[in-house]
């Protein structure tokens, strides 16, 4: 089969077009005929070597998010049959195969059924986004119906989902954004209110939102600097969920405050095969709501092909997408 594989880790131009052998369904597994898959920012790192403790081995096949349909079931699987259309993020990782392939073997724990009203390519988008955000808002956050949530990073590949995810569940959800067209997207995902955090300090947008108590629920989404200002606009005995916290911070202001922080990392659970059946689990329950029509995927408008993997490498990098960059297999 072809592949798009890296043999080193480098940067976007790494990629080569490859026939590979196809591989061979195994118990427990299934074989995907794959349709399409999205870039993720883990995804960038994992090719350029900045995680080396969770890369596969070279030759690898990269990328975890798939959509595509069943070519064959292994041995005791019974939640899925050939012909079936499927969508998760399964594999990529260490021990794993990834989805940069004309056929994806992949654990059937990692997957679900494709959501009926979404495009192979929009589904493509969800896997990873979507069950970051769910562990985090419910499993880790215990998000409940009315409480106050603030998103950072509103079109974000996690964020703009969470904010669908929070309204959801009945969540007063507030949101912070770039710029004034991001701030228009948030509002049509459902955000209550979106803040344009250049032009609004966070002791200002929390005395405007909150009375000056903060908010109860922060989800930063971005990491680094931010972590610091998502500690200032929690309210006292808040929650603090974060999914990028490889950095060093001043936790005074936790303390001070009794804070909880809450770090998910999702693809654990794909490398710790003990752990993946979580993952299948939370995309059903993520499929309903979609095709309840309260969640739809933000994809950037401009799309690639499988053997222009390079290009969307380089274009979720430059920090331009809006939304998730996806990736049609026109093999």
């Amino acid at each position: 089969m072809k592949a798009q594989i890296i043999q080193s880790f480098g940067d976007p131009t790494i990629f080569e077009l490859k026939e590979i052998s196809k591989p061979e369904v195994t118990p427990g597994h299934i074989l995907i005929q794959v349709k399409a898959t999205s870039v993720n920012p883990i995804d960038t790192k994992v090719r350029s070597g900045a995680v080396p403790a969770v890369s596969p081995e070279f030759p690898a096949v990269i990328q975890g998010d798939v959509a595509g349909i069943v070519a064959e079931v292994g041995e005791g699987v019974t939640r899925f049959q050939p012909g079936d259309e499927v969508f998760g993020c399964a594999g990529g990782f260490k021990g794993t195969g990834g989805a940069l392939a004309e056929f994806m073997l992949a654990d059937a724990q990692l997957l679900a059924h494709k959501p009926k009203n979404l495009t192979m390519e929009e589904a493509a988008a969800l896997p990873l986004v979507s069950i970051t955000a769910w562990e985090a808002l419910f499993e880790r956050g215990n998000l409940k119906a009315g409480q106050d949530i603030l998103v950072h990073a509103a079109t974000g590949g996690v964020g703009h989902v969470a904010i669908q995810l929070a309204k959801w569940a009945g969540a007063n959800v507030y949101t912070t954004a770039s710029s004034k067209e991001k701030q228009e997207i948030a509002k049509r995902l459902g955000a209550d209110e979106a803040i344009n955090y250049r032009e609004e300090a966070v002791q200002d947008y929390v005395q405007t939102y909150t009375n000056g108590k903060g908010f109860e629920i922060i989800f930063d989404t971005v990491g680094g600097e931010n972590l610091n200002r998502s500690f200032e606009a929690a309210a006292m005995h808040g929650t603090v969920l974060a999914i990028a916290a490889r950095s060093t911070h001043d936790l005074s202001l936790l303390h001070a405050k009794g804070l909880s922080l809450h770090v998910t990392f999702m693809l654990l659970k794909i490398i710790n095969a003990d752990e993946r059946k979580n993952h299948g689990e939370i995309l059903q329950k993520v499929a309903q709501v979609v095709e309840e029509g309260k969640l739809r995927p933000l994809v950037d408008s401009t799309h690639f092909t499988f053997d222009e993997v390079s290009k969307a490498h380089e274009y979720l990098e430059s920090g331009k997408a809006l939304g998730k960059v996806v990736l049609n297999n026109n093999w």
